[in-house]
């Protein structure tokens, strides 16, 4: 599985951006996708996921009602969109796809095993 991200960038407080996620090879062995995130000094989070038949998602606390997980069938892409950023939201964003399937509960982040590379978003206030 590869996946390759995109969508960040310079935005400010209050205003919308959206990142995405385009996954290729084996992409029948995807389970989940999950957007994670990583501050300076910060350990890794995981943001928000989706289950690639897309009937379930997660959202962590602190985006619930700001950012929305949903994929394209057809384009084998996950998007994160993230509305009235703010400051916090500040990071290097990762998606992970969890091909393991070895639970059910998106939030085990030991279940994703497939990187894409970061992509910054900076949110200014």
């Amino acid at each position: 599985v590869q996946l390759q991200a995109s969508g960040g960038g310079l935005v400010q407080a209050g205003d919308s951006l959206r990142l995405s996620c385009e996954a290729s090879l084996r992409v029948f062995d995807i389970y989940a996708v999950g957007w994670f995130r990583q501050a300076p000094g910060k350990e890794r989070e995981l943001v928000a996921a989706i289950t690639w038949s897309g009937d379930s998602t997660y959202y962590t606390d602190s985006v619930k009602g700001r950012f929305t997980i949903s994929k394209n069938n057809a384009k084998n892409t996950v998007y994160l969109q993230m509305n009235s950023p703010k400051p916090e939201d500040t990071a290097v964003y990762y998606c992970a796809a969890d091909t393991q399937r070895s639970t059910t509960h998106l939030a085990v982040l030991t279940s994703y095993d497939y990187w894409g590379q970061g992509t910054l978003v900076t949110v200014s206030s």
